[in-house]
């Protein structure tokens, strides 16, 4: 079946989104502990709210589904509708693509378009176009996590490695835009986070520890 190139570019365009939008926080919590991720504590959907609230198995696999959304957007999605866009540049179609899904975790059609910050979806995205754009940010995640127990500062710090990784590892133009526009999206989401740090309010997440807890 034969599908014009606009109609396959909707097409892809959607699917994205609406795979993006599956509310995986919501669904762990709700099936593990029967209550509304989005009434307990930071009220976020995304891993780490989950792991705070409802655990460490419903926390983990809310951010390996929320990673293989992204991943499946810019690989299996990309990838079957493409042959129907020969003048399309591949690279910029997956960036497309990864960040519609990217904003579809965020701006959740399923959760009247509110989400997570859409750090572990950005995961998936970048691990399949920009691998090592991805571990070099993740080094710098961890390194500002770590000694922290911040995950809102480690992700601000992920963020910004983005573009300025791509930049060094000499990335494809599209690339590194995407990047730019991830680490913008990124910043604006941690908005109340960075106050709560500037105000040292902000809670840490302590995961090496026998029972799953935070504290200030």
């Amino acid at each position: 079946m034969m599908i014009l190139p606009f109609i396959a570019f909707i097409l892809s365009t959607i699917t994205a989104y609406l795979i993006g939008s599956i509310p995986t926080g919501f669904l762990t919590t709700r099936i593990f502990i029967g209550a509304d991720i989005r009434s307990a504590g930071s009220k976020n959907v995304g891993a780490t709210n989950v792991y705070r609230v409802a655990g460490k198995l419903p926390g983990l696999l809310t951010l390996v589904i929320d990673i293989v959304k992204g991943v499946v957007v810019v690989t299996v999605v990309a990838e079957f509708f493409y042959r129907y866009l020969p003048d399309v540049d591949y690279i910029f179609y997956q960036a497309f693509l990864g960040l519609t899904a990217i904003l579809g975790h965020i701006y959740s059609v399923f959760m009247k378009f509110k989400g997570g910050k859409g750090v572990a979806t950005t995961i998936g995205v970048t691990a399949a176009i920009a691998p090592f754009v991805l571990l070099v940010s993740l080094a710098v995640w961890l390194i500002v996590f770590i000694p922290t127990s911040y995950v809102s500062l480690g992700s601000l710090a992920f963020g910004v490695a983005l573009p300025i990784s791509a930049v060094c590892l000499d990335q494809p133009f599209y690339i590194v835009i995407f990047c730019v526009i991830l680490c913008l999206i990124n910043t604006y989401k941690h908005k109340e986070n960075i106050k709560r740090l500037l105000k040292r309010e902000e809670t840490r997440t302590i995961i090496f520890s026998r029972k799953s807890k935070s504290r200030h």
